[in-house]
């Protein structure tokens, strides 16, 4: 996939997920790690985004994760920041503590150094949350240089965006 084909098709999604958002008025908030505040940029990429796009929050280590974000120190000590319980802990905090109606979080192993045998180089776990709602998880493992494993995430967390919001 050619760079331009890559940033058509995160403006398309973007703007798929702004429609949703705004068919049910929704607000959006974001909680990044490995993607570093991409999927917050593609939102407000779009002239209007503050119309459903509440805040992003960029949390790369882990004591921002829990500065920011409420993540237990017990979570990151236990299961790591890569992991499903750190996802959820991190979409959770967004959701409460934004106006959101849906948060998305990810947090992966972008490479190329980092990974290890149990979380290889492309595990990225994402997590949905809405109010009042269990969380929705998914844990990749992607293949590719760092940009494109980290492009491959934010596909993904859009993708999620708009399924959660049309249902």
């Amino acid at each position: 996939m050619t760079i331009d084909n890559s940033q058509n098709k995160l403006l398309d999604l973007t703007q798929q997920a702004a429609q949703a958002l705004l068919d049910k008025n929704w607000l959006l908030a974001t909680a990044e790690s490995c993607t570093g505040g991409w999927l917050a940029k593609c939102c407000t990429d779009l002239a209007g985004s503050s119309a459903w796009f509440e805040r992003g929050f960029v949390t790369y280590s882990n004591q921002s994760k829990h500065d920011l974000l409420d993540v237990s120190l017990g979570t990151l000590e236990h299961y790591g920041a890569v992991s499903e319980q750190s996802a959820v802990e991190m979409a959770s905090g967004a959701l409460t503590r934004s106006q959101a109606n849906i948060s998305v979080a990810i947090t992966g192993v972008a490479g190329p150094d980092g990974g290890s045998i149990e979380k290889p180089v492309g595990t990225v776990w994402i997590a949905w949350c809405l109010k009042n709602s269990r969380p929705q998880t998914v844990c990749l493992q992607l293949n590719g240089d760092r940009e494109q494993i980290r492009y491959q995430a934010v596909v993904t967390a859009l993708k999620g965006i708009i399924k959660n919001a049309r249902d």
